[in-house]
Formats: structure tokens, C-alpha cells, sequence
């Protein structure tokens, strides 16, 4: 019985990990002629750190043997059996109830053969072996190996007996092995695959081709990074969100009465309150500045999925939702709001407006604070150097429109709506959508390091209560200590209500893996979900670039290159409503080998590869960092989500394509792929 539940785990373990293409073994065949009759056939594999290799002969029932097929023998005959030069790892296996032998590192096996006609002399055949590591066991695999005359130093020969030259069934051959070399397969008849282990050996494929792409008019790599304005808007509109909180709505018209009361001179008063509101833009506008000056610019860009830096982005944000609904006030000390006031009362002129607009970002920080917070955790999380101070000026502009237009029509503060109980409802609201927010900075650590505690199913299933519970606070049903009495629910209320339980009720279906396209930018991908009724996702075929053109090249298919990130929004959008479409995923399939790299991949190397880049040296440690100087070195690109075609040489086929929901726009870049592929194979 242990036996059994050994094999299905162990199956599924396999199929699991066909989801990644892994290549920890690398096969090396030598012959070692000592001058005499008798020669040593050297079988070397070298595994990849935390791999193993199973030993030759292991009990039945358990993981499969390592095992040596000689096919085709010729003007030699074989002496004993293969043998390791290395003593395995011998441990005893509770799964299988057995003990288990194996080799880490480097093993070398030993065949010994007597040489009969040097001249027919000929040897092919292939070796099956499994491997595994602690938390993948690879389905098994076969290596083709040949020998042939030309490796002979000498031409020393056995005594000649009366036997014809034998092909014998030295060991039994599963049935569905991944490998078949022909029976009769000349020697070199089948090459063998080899993957890089670094990124200089194999240039070709990692040579520049900026100008390549350029010759297609690529827009994409000369063109500005188009998430500024992204973070703009981003910003602007949590600008307009924080007009709308207790802090801020009811400073508008007393900040605006003052200044025109302030002087009888109604354009000087205007023109005071328009220095106001410039006032806040730049000092926000430095806010963000400083932020950048402070971390650095690649700093900024490491904080998408660096898991401790998520973590606490997750727990602000969720202190932020707890202070928003009522648990406690953010405020700054109140000697820094003293001191900024009586700086305003004592100096004249453009200072004291100075200081008059820093008194209110200081006053307006319980409210305003968690929406910069999320702000400012968002442009960072976007990878942009300049992103705080982009998101900042948006969020200042917004804040400051108000100021200056009820400045100059100040008829129109008649018209405000007063301050009341609706202003601590907007903060209970935007406490929700903090805390729906939170999730995704912890669904990015959780991806970028591979912990799966927060699956998609699980996300989904967070967000729908959220967003229930959200619903039920506008029609009154839940309440809040510092809420006031809801009498009667209002008709905005009803509307807001009805969106949000209706969103509820939409992300239902994801329970069972519908593509929910709506938050798909937000929400875990497909594959981290373990019940899944939908099967119209496109998967990579191949996660590592080397692999992926060496198989491109070998069935002659263009190769489409996919950076992504477990942290990238705009990655999940364009899987979830453009690769989805069924000529698109008909296109990638059949006619593409796709290859997905993910440049926040957090997966060890086994070594770091030492790199210069823009005259500095630096270490690639992870997968994630090898992928990023990929797209860097060879494509002068840096943002994500970033396709590219290439042929199998690693020539572009097309100019490269990025962010873009226009479906039949993506059709045409892979079909002009393939027609300059077939072109150039013509």
C-alpha cells in the first residue's frame, strides 16, 4: 500500500513539474583506451545543485533505476555490467519503504568492453535515468550515446572467436519512454542537447539586436515608458478621492474665505489662492522626489517583489483599512502643525502661503496618509524611477483644482454640499478598497517566492467577502462606532451598493477558474488555482530561454519570448483577454514555441553569474535577475509585459510588442512573424 501511494505521488509530482521545464542533468560519453584489448566506456552526468541521480538496480516498486540499454554492439563484446566510480547516498524511504540509493553532484559510470575488429568496431545504445530534488521528481529520460572505430588510439584486438556481431537486450526498456534512438542509428546520428548554464555560452542568442528591432520601426524600446502617465492618473484620481474625505472636504471653503478676506483686492486674493495650490503641487512634487533620492532608482524597482518590502506594503495598507474605519486616527504630532501655523502668522508674503499650504497636508495626514501610502506603494511597485514624483504631482494637482477654482468663483462655495455624516462614510468605503488592495501586494510575495498561501481561489474568495461586506455597509445593514444614524438609504448609496454587490457576485465564477478578465490584472494567475473547469489559458511550453530555442531550432518553429512578472499587472490583463481569444491561442500554439520568462523569478542560480553592464560589475543571483538582463542587454527593454519574435538564431522577426488589449493588433504581429519566419527560411 505505501508502495502505491509512493507511485501516485510520485506521479503527480511529475506532472507538476512539467509545468516548469527543468534540465538538471547533463550527460558527457568518453572512451578511455588503455592500449590494450580491453577499453572503458565513461558515462558522466552532472547534476545541478539540490538534484539527484537514482543508482542502477534499485528494488521493484520503487523510483526508477538508472539504466544503460546497449543497442548496437560491433567488433567488440561487453564485459560485466556498468558500475559507478562514486559510493551512492544510501537513506531508507518511508514513501516506498525501501531504501534508496543515489548520486548528488557528479557521478561517472564505467562499462568495460573487449575490442574483437577494430575496424567494425561500434557501440550505440541510450541510458534511462530519473531525477529528482527535494520538491520535484522529473519524469524519466533517455540520453543517446554512440561509439565508433575513429575513438580508437590503437589497434589492438582481442583473439577472434566464431561470433557474430550481437546486439543484446543487456536491460528491460519501459515501453513509454520519452526517447527511442532506431536500432541501427549511426553513431552521431542524434546530437546532444546541451543547455546553457551561463549567459555567455551561447552568444548568438544573447547578442544585442536593438537595431534589429529598430529597422521594423519598433516604437517600443525608443519609446518613453508609458506608466507615467499610468501613475498620473493613478495619482490624480487619489487626489480627487482625498477632497472627498473629512479632513480636506471642509478646508475648501474656509482656505478659500480666508484669502478673500484676507485683502479687499479680489484679483490679489485669487491670485494668492492660485499660489496656494501651487503651493501643495510642489510640495508634494518634493514629497516624491525625496522618496527616489532616497531609495534609488533601482531600489524602487526591486520593491514590485521583494517579499519583505510586500509584506510590510500588505500590512501598512491593512492599518491604513483599520484606521479608516474608525479603530484609531493617523495624525501627525501636533508641535509640527503648531509650528508650521505660527510660521504662516509671521512671515508675509509667498512664505507664509508656503507654510499656510504645508500646515494643511500636515492637518489633512490622518486622511490623506493612507491614500498617499497606497499611492506611493503603487508607482514604486510599477518599477518606474521618477514614479513617486509622477504619482505625487497627480495627486497634488487634483488636491489643488478646488482651491483655486472657488478662489476664482467663489459664488460657486454656496453650492458645496455640507459637511455631515456621508464624509466618515467615504473613509469606511475607501477602508474597504484598502483592504482589497493589500491582498495584491501580499498575492505578489507570495507569487515571486513560491509559498502559495494566497492561490487564486483563496484571493477570489477574500475579495467577494470584501466586497459583500462593503455592500451591506452602504445599505446600512453593518455600522461603524463613529457612523452616523443612516435614516433612510440614499439613491448614490442604492447605486454604489448595487456595483459592489454585483462585482461580488461576478467574481463567483473564478471559484471554478473563469478568466474574470475585470481583475485579472489583480488577482493571482490560472495556474495557481487548484480546481480549475476552464481550459482555454495558453501555458509556456518553456520557462528557460536556452531550452526553449534549443527545441525551437530543433522543430523548426519561431520562438515567442514573453517577459513577465508574478508582480505584473498588465501581464495578467493581456493573458486573461488577449491570449485567450481562440485565433490568438490557435496562433501561439500550434505555430510558436512559447517561452515565458519571469524577470522577479526569485529561484536561486546555481552559481551567480558575474556581469558588466553600463561599465559597472554586478551578480545575477536569481533566475528572475538572469531574465531581466536578458531583456536589457539583447532587447534595450525593461518594462513588462514586453513580446518579442525571433527566429532560430535569435534574429527579431518583428518589432516587439507590449501593452495592447486590441486583439486582432496582436493577430497581425504574429502573423507578420511568421510570414518573415517562412520568408527567411525560403
Amino acid at each position: 500500500m505505501k508502495k502505491m501511494i509512493g507511485w501516485m505521488l510520485l506521479a503527480f509530482m511529475a506532472v507538476a513539474a512539467q509545468a516548469q521545464i527543468f534540465t538538471p542533468v547533463t550527460w558527457e560519453f568518453g572512451l578511455n583506451d588503455s592500449g590494450s584489448a580491453e577499453k572503458e566506456l565513461l558515462f558522466t552526468a552532472t547534476l545541478e545543485n539540490g538534484w539527484h541521480l537514482y543508482d542502477m538496480n534499485l528494488p521493484e516498486g520503487g523510483p526508477v533505476s538508472t539504466t544503460f540499454t546497449f543497442e548496437t554492439v560491433k567488433g567488440a563484446e561487453l564485459v560485466g555490467a556498468p558500475s559507478a566510480t562514486t559510493r551512492p547516498t544510501t537513506v531508507f524511504d518511508e514513501l516506498f519503504d525501501m531504501e534508496l540509493r543515489w548520486f548528488g553532484g557528479k557521478v561517472t559510470f564505467v562499462q568495460k568492453v573487449k575490442v574483437t575488429d577494430p575496424k567494425k568496431f561500434a557501440i550505440s545504445g541510450e541510458v534511462e535515468y530519473m531525477a529528482c530534488n527535494d520538491e520535484n521528481c522529473l519524469p524519466p529520460e533517455r540520453e543517446s550515446f554512440s561509439f565508433g572505430a575513429g575513438q580508437l588510439t590503437t589497434a589492438t584486438a582481442a583473439p577472434a572467436e566464431d561470433k557474430p556481431d550481437v546486439t543484446p537486450d543487456a536491460t528491460r526498456v519501459a515501453a513509454d519512454s520519452l526517447a527511442v534512438v532506431p536500432e541501427e542509428a549511426p553513431a552521431g546520428a542524434r546530437e546532444k542537447e546541451t543547455v546553457p548554464s551561463t549567459v555567455t555560452d551561447n552568444r548568438e542568442w544573447w547578442a544585442p539586436v536593438v537595431s534589429e528591432l529598430k529597422a521594423y520601426d519598433d516604437t517600443t524600446v525608443s519609446a518613453a515608458d508609458t506608466s507615467w502617465f499610468i501613475i498620473f492618473i493613478t495619482g490624480f484620481i487619489g487626489g480627487l478621492i482625498a477632497l472627498l474625505t473629512p479632513c480636506v472636504w471642509p478646508m475648501i471653503p474656509m482656505t478659500v474665505s480666508f484669502f478673500l478676506k484676507r485683502t479687499k483686492n479680489r484679483k490679489k486674493a485669487i491670485r494668492d489662492a492660485l499660489t496656494y495650490g501651487a503651493s501643495i503641487i510642489i510640495i508634494y512634487l518634493l514629497m516624491g522626489l525625496l522618496i527616489t533620492a532616497v531609495f534609488g532608482a533601482s531600489a524602487l524597482n526591486d520593491l514590485s517583489t521583494n517579499a519583505i518590502f510586500n509584506i510590510i506594503f500588505f500590512a501598512l495598507l491593512v492599518v491604513f483599512a483599520i484606521s479608516f474605519f474608525g479603530a484609531f486616527e493617523l495624525v501627525l504630532p501636533a508641535s509640527w502643525t503648531n509650528k508650521m501655523d505660527a510660521k504662516a502668522d509671521t512671515t508675509t508674503g509667498l512664505l507664509s502661503i508656503f507654510f499656510m499650504s504645508f500646515t494643511l497636508v500636515l492637518v489633512s495626514f490622518s486622511c490623506t496618509g493612507p491614500i498617499i501610502g497606497t499611492l506611493l506603494v503603487q508607482a514604486a511597485s510599477m518599477g518606474t524611477a521618477v514614479g513617486p514624483a509622477v504619482g505625487m504631482f497627480g495627486f497634488a494637482l487634483a488636491l489643488s483644482i478646488p482651491f483655486s477654482l472657488f478662489a476664482i468663483f467663489p459664488s460657486w462655495l454656496q453650492s458645496m454640499p455640507k459637511s455631515g455624516g456621508w464624509l466618515n462614510s467615504v473613509k469606511v468605503v475607501l477602508g474597504f478598497l484598502e483592504l482589497a488592495l493589500a491582498l495584491k501586494f501580499l498575492s505578489v510575495a507570495d507569487l515571486a517566492y513560491g509559498w502559495r498561501l494566497l492561490d487564486r481561489e483563496v484571493f477570489i474568495t477574500l475579495w467577494i467577502v470584501i466586497f459583500v461586506l462593503l455592500g451591506m455597509y452602504l445599505l446600512g445593514k453593518i455600522k461603524f462606532s463613529h457612523d452616523s444614524d443612516v435614516k433612510y438609504v440614499s439613491v448614490p448609496r442604492l447605486f454604489m451598493a448595487i456595483v459592489s454587490l454585483a462585482f461580488a457576485m461576478y467574481m463567483v465564477p473564478g471559484l471554478w477558474g473563469a478568466p474574470l478578465k475585470a481583475i485579472s490584472a489583480f488577482a493571482p494567475p490560472l495556474y495557481t488555482q487548484d480546481f480549475n473547469l476552464y481550459n482555454n489559458e495558453v501555458h509556456a511550453a518553456f520557462d528557460d530561454y536556452e531550452t526553449g530555442m534549443a527545441y525551437a531550432a530543433k522543430v523548426h518553429k519561431p520562438v515567442m519570448i514573453d517577459f513577465s512578472g508574478y508582480g505584473c499587472v498588465n501581464c495578467r490583463k493581456m493573458e486573461a483577454s488577449v491570449w485567450t481569444d481562440p485565433k490568438v491561442k490557435q496562433i501561439i500554439e500550434n505555430d510558436y514555441v512559447l517561452i515565458t520568462l519571469m524577470v522577479d523569478d526569485k529561484t536561486k542560480l546555481p552559481e551567480p553569474i558575474t556581469i558588466t553592464e553600463h561599465g559597472k560589475t554586478r551578480k545575477l543571483k536569481t533566475i528572475g535577475d538572469k531574465w531581466s538582463y536578458l531583456q536589457r542587454s539583447k532587447f534595450g527593454a525593461n518594462a513588462q509585459p514586453f513580446y518579442v519574435l525571433l527566429d532560430n538564431a535569435g534574429k527579431p522577426l518583428a518589432p516587439s510588442y507590449a501593452f495592447d488589449e486590441n486583439v486582432n493588433k496582436y493577430i497581425r504581429f504574429l502573423q507578420e512573424g511568421l510570414r518573415n519566419y517562412k520568408a527567411e527560411r525560403k
